[in-house]
Formats: structure tokens, C-alpha cells, sequence
């Protein structure tokens, strides 16, 4: 409706906020940065999210976070004030153990990862080993083959607090065998933050596992095609699709790839000066609509002019 239009959601008039209410049947939203940061609702994101279930649209949260079952970020969703259950949570701990267990993986995962893959690993069969600290040695080049696990089939790189030296050491030496695979979660630069402090997200690491490996991962999150052949299983009308994301380099850049509308919050990782150098610029992927936040705010009153009269 507004492709790659950059629309200000809030300057819409009744009836073009109507029709962009009615151009699509599907939503698919990201979380972090999108609905909450970190244990935090954002404003108004659960009325938002749960107003678009009233009218009749399907929702789903498709998340890039590998550090929880989709259980757990169902209970989240919920205890922040959303209407979710776990088979509307895409997240990328699934999407490892679904892809996973589509190919027939018999072996064992080495995983820098936490127990949110682990878990879903585990629910599906396929054993792991990694999650939790390796610490670092005083003599750390002393790692032998003994130390690495004959089992392993495949390496799984996703968020770790706990990464270490000797964990990219292992990680590199499992795949110096080429019929070890090579997955990742995704490739997010840093969290969106609420302080100023910031926090190096899983490509930080899925980066270092590459460079010292010299091979490239399969990346299954968001912009990436295993997303999308996933969510076709759910018979989605791209057109009729609404995608909201806080990224533009994952969110919206997932969403044009697939022939979604795409929808922009300035929340959590792109700001609003990152827009405008981009507009500017005409720099790809760029947003159908945006606002500041996924609210029903005084001056857009999307809520108001969305509600059904009678």
C-alpha cells in the first residue's frame, strides 16, 4: 500500500488508516525492541498486538532471541500482557531443532548457545553438549584432541554469555572437518538497549566462530530464507502480510524479501536518525510505514479510528 513509502502511521487519515487496517489478514512481529525490552513492556505494543487478534488477523512473534523455548516466551508474552500461546512463537532456538531434526541429524551438537536451544534440541531427540562456562586455562593452548567430543556433527552458534577462548577453540576445530555442519541463529549486531551500555549481540560471535573456522554459517533467523520456508507452511498471502520489526537490516529487509508490508518502530535498534540517513541516502531495505513506538497514540488514535462502530 505505502512501498517503501516511509509513511508516518501518525499523519494518516481516517480512511487511509482504515485501508491500511484492512490490507492484510497476517501479523508477524518481532519482540525485543518491537513489544518489550528486556523484562518491559513498551507502552501501548499489548493493545496493539492483541486489537489486530479482535479484528480477526493472524498473529505470530518471530524472534532472532535464542535463549528461550517458545513455551517460556509464551509465558513471557503473556505475563507482559499479550494474548500468545507457543505455537505462534517462531524463534530461532525452534528453528535450529526443527531444521535439524528436517535433515535427519543424527549426531551430537557442539553448541555456543544457552539452554534455550539446548531444550529445544532436546525435545526433538538430538543431543548436545557446550551450553554453560568453559573457562579459560592458564596454559589454554594445551587443548588436545582428547579434549573434543568424537560424537560431534555439527557446531551451533548462538547467544552465549558464557563464550570463551577454549569454546571458539573447540567450535573451530569440529569444523575443520567439512561434514561437520555449521548453523547459527542469526546474525544481529547488538541488542536494543535501555541504558547506554551496549550489548554485542549473536553475530558478534557467529563473526569469530567464521573467521577462526574460515567457514560461513547457515544462518536460519531473520532476513533468512529458512524463515520464510517456514512460515509458508502456515499458507500466509505475502501481500496480505504485515511484518513489524525495530531492524532494518533484519526486520524490514526480512520482510521485503518475503513480499510483506513492512512496519517500522523506532524503539530499539534503529533509530530515527538511522532512518533519515537512510531515506536520504534511498538506502535498502527501506520501511513501507513507521512509528515511533506500536502504540494507539493521541494524535494517530489508531485505536479510535480503527474501532468498529455500532
Amino acid at each position: 500500500m505505502f512501498k517503501s513509502a516511509v509513511f508516518n502511521l501518525e499523519e494518516a487519515s481516517k480512511e487511509q488508516f482504515q485501508e491500511f487496517l484492512n490490507s492484510f489478514d497476517t501479523v508477524l512481529s518481532d519482540c525485543d525492541g518491537v513489544l518489550w525490552i528486556n523484562n518491559n513492556a513498551i507502552p501501548g505494543s499489548a493493545d496493539v498486538m492483541n486489537y489486530f487478534r479482535k479484528l480477526g488477523k493472524r498473529v505470530f512473534y518471530v524472534t532472532n532471541n535464542s535463549t528461550k523455548i517458545r513455551a517460556d516466551f509464551a509465558v513471557k508474552a503473556q505475563e507482559l500482557g499479550f494474548i500468545a500461546e507457543p505455537e505462534e512463537i517462531l524463534s530461532t532456538a525452534y528453528l535450529v531443532a526443527h531444521y535439524l531434526k528436517g535433515i535427519g541429524f543424527k549426531k551430537k551438537v557442539y553448541l555456543i548457545g544457552s539452554n534455550g536451544i539446548g531444550d529445544e534440541l532436546k525435545a526433538v531427540g538430538i543431543r548436545h553438549t557446550g551450553v554453560g562456562p568453559d573457562n579459560v586455562k592458564p596454559d589454554f593452548k594445551s587443548m588436545t584432541q582428547a579434549d573434543l567430543d568424537p560424537e560431534v556433527g555439527a557446531v551451533v552458534v548462538g547467544f552465549d554469555e558464557h563464550v570463551s577462548y577454549p569454546k571458539f577453540m573447540k567450535a573451530a576445530s569440529y569444523l575443520a572437518n567439512d561434514e561437520c555442519l555449521f548453523v547459527a541463529t542469526n546474525t544481529d549486531e547488538r541488542f536494543p538497549k535501555s541504558t547506554s551500555i551496549i550489548v554485542p549481540g549473536t553475530g558478534t560471535l557467529v563473526r569469530a566462530v567464521e573467521t577462526c573456522s574460515e567457514r560461513k554459517a547457515l544462518v536460519l533467523g531473520k532476513p533468512n530464507d529458512y524463515v520464510r520456508k517456514f512460515l509458508e507452511s502456515f499458507g500466509l498471502d505475502p501481500a496480505r502480510t504485515l511484518m513489524i520489526g525495530d531492524r532494518c537490516n533484519t526486520d524490514i529487509e526480512f520482510g521485503v524479501r518475503c513480499g510483506f508490508q513492512t512496519l517500522l518502530v523506532l524503539t530499539g535498534v534503529t533509530s530515527t536518525k538511522d532512518l533519515e540517513k537512510m531515506r536520504t541516502e534511498r538506502k535498502q531495505p527501506l520501511p513501507d510505514v513507521v512509528l515511533p513506538k506500536l502504540e494507539f497514540g493521541e494524535k494517530g488514535c489508531l485505536q479510535r479510528r480503527a474501532r468498529p462502530q455500532g
